[in-house]
């Protein structure tokens, strides 16, 4: 990568993270028997229910967090880096304690991309620095958390069907 297109990159994220608040608030309230509603300021609701009735579990939501923070990093990246990514999808698997507390142990995450420009290095580089720097779910879990990251190039052509 030329070192234009890191200042590039490296402003773009900058940008993109200086929009970060660093006191952040949330609303929980008991809505009925293990179901929780959460609400964010802006209005967003997820139910929680440890059932998985009426909304998804509390680790189920905090896998997907880690899968869509590093999601958003990875794509800004490549954005930046003037890749033309036509499709991405992330497949996220967690491993939990057997014991209490349950936590995760390790998480595989399968990135799944399509689009015309793609590069094994810059897609390789896009996920270590959202691992190492930027992905603020990740860095935020256990330090042991075994997380494996893999990605698939498909032909863009059979992605969009």
């Amino acid at each position: 990568m030329a070192a234009d297109e890191k200042d590039d990159l490296k402003e773009e994220l900058q940008g993109y993270k200086a929009k970060i608040i660093p006191s952040m608030k949330a609303t929980l309230t008991w809505s009925r028997e293990l179901v929780f509603v959460g609400t964010t300021p802006q209005g967003y609701e997820l139910e929680f229910d440890a059932d998985a009735q009426w909304g998804c579990k509390p680790t189920e939501a905090l896998l997907m967090s880690l899968g869509g923070c590093m999601a958003i990093d990875i794509v800004s990246i490549l954005k930046k880096m003037r890749m033309d990514i036509s499709r991405f999808q992330i497949d996220i698997t967690g491993e939990r304690n057997p014991d209490p507390p349950q936590y995760f142990r390790a998480v595989e995450m399968v990135l799944h991309l399509a689009g015309r420009n793609l590069d094994s290095r810059r897609i390789e580089r896009a996920i270590a620095l959202s691992r190492e720097k930027y992905c603020s779910v990740y860095n935020s879990l256990r330090p042991d958390l075994n997380l494996k990251v893999l990605y698939l190039i498909e032909d863009a052509d059979s992605a969009s069907s």
